[in-house]
C-alpha cells in the first residue's frame, strides 16, 4: 500500500499500543513531533523510530519545527537556545553577508542535532514579510520586512538545513505576514491587491520556488478568493502557488486543527487536498480527530510521489563545534 496523504502527531513521549495499531493501519506518509513528544535524546531517538516501524518504513518524513526563538521544540538543557529570524534580519541591515553566513551556520547546528535525533525534515525556514501592525503570531519569526532580505537568509537557512542532510519546509506561502489575526485562533483577510503581494508578500518565496517543501498559510486574500484561506483554495494553490510563485515541490497544509480553517477535521482535510496540497497536516495527536481522517485521506498521487522522489539532502561532514564557534564569532561581533 502507498503511504497516505497525511502528517499525523502523536500524543505523548511514547506511542501507545493504540497508537502504534492506527498508524500500521492507516499508514500515513509521516509524523510530526511537538514539544509534549520532547523530555530527553534518547526518548527522542526511541520515538521517532517507533513512529517509523509502526508505518514499515525507514524513510518515513519526521518533522518538527525548529526555528529558533520562540518557535523550537527542543530546547536546553539538551539542545542548544538558537536564536531568532529577526535577529539575522537586523544584522543584515548592517552586514548582509555576515547575515547570511551567521543564518547558513545556525540551520547546520540546528539540522545537526536534528539528525542525531533521526528528524530528517525542519518546518522552517520562515519567508513571510514583517509588516508594522501585523499580529505578533510571526513577529520576530520573519527576518525583515525587505522581501529582498527575506529571500536571501531564507536561502542560507535552506542552505544550511540541506547541508547538514536535513530538508527544510519554506513557510507560510504565500505569505503570512500582513496577518492581523492569530490564524490558530480564527481567520486572517489579507485586504492587499494582487499587484501589491505580487511586489512583495509573494517575493520571497517566488525566490525559493526551487526548494523541495513548502507549507501554506490560513489567510483569506480577498481580491484571488474571496471565500476560501490559502489551502483550501484551488485558486491560490493552481494561480499563484504552483504557476505565478512557480512552486514545484511537495506541498503541505498548516495544521488542520487550527481554527482559520471551517468544517470537521476531515472536512479541512479533504478541502486541503482537493485544492492541490500533496500532504494534509494533522498536529495535536487526538485519537478521536485522527480515526475521522482514516476515511477521507487517500494514498499519495503520483504527481506527489515524483515530487517526494526528488533527491534528498545528503549531510556534508562538519566539525559541530568549529561552527558554533565561527557562529559565536560572527554574533559577538555584531549584537
Amino acid at each position: 500500500m502507498n503511504p497516505r496523504a497525511a502528517i499525523l502527531g502523536c500524543d505523548g513521549l511514547r506511542l501507545s499500543a493504540e497508537e502504534r495499531q492506527f498508524f500500521a493501519g492507516f499508514g500515513p506518509l509521516g509524523f510530526i513531533l511537538f514539544a509534549r513528544n520532547v523530555e530527553a535524546p534518547d526518548q527522542v531517538r526511541t520515538l521517532v523510530s517507533d513512529l517509523r516501524q509502526s508505518v514499515g518504513r525507514a524513510d518515513a518524513p519526521v518533522l518538527i519545527d525548529q526555528e529558533g526563538g520562540r518557535v523550537q521544540r527542543l530546547r536546553p538543557p539538551h539542545w542548544r537556545d538558537a536564536p531568532a529570524a529577526a535577529v539575522f534580519g537586523e544584522i543584515s541591515q548592517r552586514d548582509p553577508v555576515a547575515a547570511s553566513e551567521g543564518v547558513r551556520l545556525n540551520a547546520q547546528l540546528i539540522a545537526g542535532e536534528l539528525t542525531d535525533l533521526g528528524i530528517d525534515t525542519v518546518c522552517a525556514p520562515v519567508l513571510d514579510l514583517r509588516f508594522p501592525g501585523a499580529h505578533d503570531v510571526i513577529g520576530n519569526r520573519a527576518y525583515s520586512a525587505d522581501p529582498k532580505i527575506v529571500a536571501l537568509l531564507g536561502r542560507a537557512a535552506c542552505e544550511g538545513f540541506m547541508a547538514a542532510g536535513v530538508t527544510p519546509i519554506i513557510k507560510h506561502i504565500p505569505g503570512h505576514g500582513r496577518g492581523m489575526v492569530d490564524s490558530h485562533l480564527s481567520l486572517p483577510a489579507v485586504q492587499a491587491s494582487r499587484a501589491e503581494l505580487e511586489a512583495s508578500d509573494f517575493q520571497p518565496f517566488k525566490a525559493l520556488c526551487d526548494m523541495p517543501w513548502a507549507m501554506t498559510g490560513h489567510l483569506v486574500f480577498p481580491a484571488i478568493d474571496p471565500d476560501r484561506p490559502a489551502t483550501t483554495s484551488p485558486r491560490i494553490v493552481e494561480d499563484v502557488i504552483r504557476s505565478y510563485i512557480g512552486f514545484g515541490g511537495v506541498l503541505i497544509g498548516d495544521d488542520l486543527s487550527m481554527e482559520a480553517l471551517r468544517g470537521t477535521i476531515a472536512e479541512r482535510a479533504q478541502a486541503t487536498l482537493a485544492a492541490g496540497c500533496d500532504l494534509a497536516l494533522h498536529c495535536n495527536g487526538k485519537m478521536e480527530e485522527m480515526l475521522t481522517l482514516q476515511a477521507v485521506v487517500p494514498e499519495i498521487s503520483v504527481a506527489t510521489k515524483k515530487r517526494l522522489a526528488r533527491t534528498k539532502p545528503m549531510a556534508v561532514p562538519a566539525d559541530r563545534r568549529a561552527l558554533l564557534a565561527r557562529l559565536d564569532a560572527m554574533m559577538a561581533g555584531h549584537v
